[in-house]
């Protein structure tokens, strides 16, 4: 599967953006799914994740409660809602996808991977 990042941007904090990954090529509802993103100086770190049917979603600490994962199976597509947006969420911001039925939050369980877009948050 092929994955395309898109809809990062420069806002304020307490801003939102929705980032969108689109994929092509095998069946996208066979796939977990997941957001990773990179901020300068850091390391790659678990955002979000969600298992193939959009049921069940699991979220890093740090966003919690402002960040939300969902999926469109019928249009091949994971979006992530930022909303109340911090300046440490800037970042370039990977999806991911995982052959594995399971939930993961680590990196190297993910079989594909899009290029980043970046979000940068200004205070």
């Amino acid at each position: 599967v092929q994955l395309q990042a898109s809809g990062g941007g420069l806002v304020q904090a307490g801003g939102s953006l929705r980032l969108s990954c689109a994929a092509s090529g095998r069946t996208f509802s066979s796939y977990g799914l997941g957001w990773f993103r990179q901020g300068p100086g850091k390391e790659h770190e678990f955002v979000a994740a969600i298992i193939r049917t959009g049921g069940i979603t699991v979220y890093a600490d740090s966003v919690k409660g402002r960040f939300t994962i969902s999926r469109d199976n019928a249009k091949n597509t994971m979006y992530l809602q930022m909303n109340s947006l911090k300046p440490e969420d800037t970042a370039v911001y990977y999806c991911a996808a995982k052959s594995s039925i399971l939930l993961s939050r680590t990196a190297r369980d993910y079989d594909y991977w899009g290029q980043g877009t970046l979000v940068t948050v200004s205070s």
